[in-house]
């Protein structure tokens, strides 16, 4: 993960999860290999971490419990790597989109220390042409609903990819999820609290 240039920046998918045992999972791994390859990313298995925002009120947690049709949520998004953490290491800022059974991606990627100052202070980036639709809609639904760092979440992902003949498929499997709400910063090491037992596994299909 050195350069984030190459990566997809929009996309309109199907993303279908199940909550599987690690026997399950290891099962269907060993099926999957005969068809995908191992994503690019850490070859197929590295960490993430992914600070969510929310209004005062958690608008955009109630809209998921609810299952409203249309809904957002907005987070900042790390791959974990063996380099150290700095304002200057790559992150994602995303917009995740949901219309009825379809997700929505739109996502930028910045310096961690610009990431917080649009996400935290409200101070707009300087950017690609590319990427000026997003930073604006990221800014306006950050002063919409006042969203603020509510959570920290992270996992292991072990992930598939398609190959020529199945482009936009992806497999993942992750474990060991954790989240933290007591002050959730990117930069901080600290335990979270488990989300899941030690034997269960979320597997996640996403296609074009």
């Amino acid at each position: 993960m050195s350069s984030l240039g190459h990566t997809i920046r929009r996309f309109n998918r199907f993303e279908l999860k199940y909550l599987v045992t690690l026997q399950q999972a290891e099962r269907f791994k060993k099926a999957v290999r005969a068809y995908l390859l191992p994503d690019d990313h850490g070859n197929g298995a590295y960490a993430l971490s992914s600070l969510y925002y929310d209004s005062p009120d958690l608008r955009c947690y109630w809209e998921k419990v609810d299952g409203v049709r249309f809904r957002r949520k907005l987070r900042i998004r790390y791959y974990e790597t063996d380099e150290v953490f700095s304002d200057e290491t790559p992150v994602f800022v995303e917009i995740k989109q949901r219309i009825d059974r379809i997700t929505q991606k739109r996502r930028v990627v910045l310096p961690y220390g610009e990431a917080l100052r649009l996400c935290n202070d409200r101070q707009l980036p300087e950017c690609a042409a590319d990427d000026k639709a997003v930073v604006e809609e990221i800014y306006a639904f950050l002063w919409q609903y006042n969203l603020r760092p509510v959570s920290l979440v992270r996992y292991n992902r072990q992930a598939f990819m398609g190959t020529d003949y199945d482009i936009g498929l992806r497999v993942t499997f992750d474990t060991s999820l954790t989240a933290r709400t007591t002050q959730p910063r990117l930069h901080e090491a600290g335990s979270g609290v488990p989300i899941l037992g030690e034997n269960w596994v979320v597997m996640e299909i996403k296609v074009n």
